[in-house]
């Protein structure tokens, strides 16, 4: 078997394989003489069929395994000798299309290969991090906000006409074309007027009625409800109002943090406290991570592969246009051609994925079982009542759990290189971080 250089340019690889008949042929008697001894054919005992026989009835198909076997080993080999790691699955091609038995095989390989990347002293990065207190304002904000909450707000009865944001008591039956449908009645149903639970026209229907009223709410089904025998359809809701009440906003005490899980007032305070700075916290680490991205792209230099580049440059490109063309679910649309600035982000994405996953090799950076569990079960919160389903698709979707693994490892690797980087705490108020969290999602 011989293996000869034929493309060396920049990351791009090319060899010329070449398996002599002589190393078929052997390859295929090895085959044949390991299942000989299980092989039963008519007129002979089992283990005993001649090797010429055996030849004829499976040797077209064991030469064609042997022949990817013995390109597959030299590749392998090839690629363990120089450590070259493909960028991509290689192309193989013949390069003889008449090819037949006897013939020494040739094979053309081509891939580029991973770069290497030299190792980085991440003490020279220099790094700010925003830290943000929460102040007393902001903790009387965010309780005030409580207070208002559904959870908090208590209703009392009023004399007055129903508004906005009173809740209205009420029995009601509804009909289409005369008839009522399942599920379209109930009997003292507290429904607060704009909460916007209710078919859209039905809670303006009950604006200015009063305890004691009787009134008929016409709404239209939307085209896209659920129950399709509902959809488009009008309906007629009769409704009797038993009571009109007003929104009590609590009072700032003991009681209203019991409402909340906390023991007192001070313990709410506190627990609302941990989880604002809790939020700044984070706001402040996505600040902090993009300007370390921004630092390595700026400062590490290799060369990138350009079939990954071009790939992902022409992934963003389409991603782009769907976003801009919403109307065109599938892929029937003109050819997208990718802009400067689709290459541009794309170099940048190659070049930092290639870069943190690296760092994470050499750091020996591992996700854990632990760690996916809890990434798989925040995922299956968004399909209450489908969980067992959600995990029974991650099970057998080997790319969606690399694709919920991936994130988890990038920012394990950030935090690794934060360790090592200069990075220095600067307090700001809660306005700087607002400011600095815009510009983030502006850019």
């Amino acid at each position: 078997m011989q293996v000869t250089e034929t493309l060396n340019e920049g990351l791009k690889r090319g060899y010329a394989i070449t398996v002599t008949a002589a190393e078929l042929d052997a390859k295929v008697v090895e085959k044949l003489k390991e299942a000989q001894p299980t092989i039963e054919m008519k007129g002979f005992r089992k283990g005993k069929v001649p090797m010429a026989l055996l030849r004829k009835q499976y040797g077209q198909r064991l030469m064609g395994e042997s022949m990817q076997e013995a390109i597959d080993g030299a590749l392998s080999s090839h690629l363990e000798s120089t450590g070259d790691r493909p960028a991509a699955q290689p192309e193989m091609k013949m390069t003889d299309e008449n090819w037949k038995e006897g013939d020494d095989v040739n094979v053309d390989v081509s891939y580029e290969k991973l770069p290497t990347i030299e190792e980085v002293d991440f003490s020279k990065i220099k790094l700010e991090r925003m830290v943000v207190k929460a102040d007393a304002d902001s903790v009387k904000e965010a309780l005030d906000s409580l207070a208002e909450s559904p959870q908090a707000v208590t209703y009392e009865p009023k004399k007055t006409q129903a508004k906005k944001d009173d809740q209205v008591v009420l029995d009601f039956v509804g009909k289409v074309d005369g008839e009522p449908f399942e599920g379209g009645a109930a009997e003292d149903y507290p429904l607060v007027i704009g909460s916007n639970s209710f078919i859209p026209g039905f809670e303006d229907g009950l604006l200015k009625v009063k305890a004691g009223d009787e009134k008929d709410v016409e709404v239209t089904f939307p085209a896209d409800y659920q129950a399709e025998n509902l959809a488009g359809k009008v309906a007629v809701f009769s409704c009797k109002i038993k009571s009109v009440n007003g929104a009590k906003k609590p009072a700032l005490d003991d009681e209203l943090a019991k409402k909340f899980g906390a023991e007192d007032l001070e313990g709410l305070k506190t627990q609302i406290t941990e989880r604002l700075e809790a939020e700044y916290s984070g706001a402040s680490r996505a600040i902090a991570k993009r300007a370390l991205l921004d630092a390595l792209d700026k400062n590490v230099k290799f060369d990138l592969p350009a079939s990954l580049v071009e790939a992902e440059a022409g992934q963003i490109a389409h991603q782009l246009w769907h976003e801009d063309n919403p109307e065109v679910e599938g892929h029937d649309h003109p050819e997208i051609t990718p802009t400067k600035e689709h290459n541009e982000l794309a170099e940048r994405r190659v070049k930092l994925g290639l870069l943190l996953a690296d760092i994470g090799q050499k750091a020996d950076v591992k996700v854990t079982d632990q760690e996916m569990t809890q990434a798989i079960m925040n995922q299956a919160r968004q399909y209450p009542g489908q969980e067992r389903q959600f995990f029974e698709f991650v099970q057998q979707n080997a790319q969606f759990r690399q694709q919920l693994q991936a994130p988890l490892f990038e920012d394990k690797v950030v935090d690794h290189i934060f360790e090592a980087a200069a990075v220095k705490d600067k307090e700001v108020s809660k306005e700087d971080l607002q400011k600095a969290v815009e510009k983030l999602e502006e850019e």
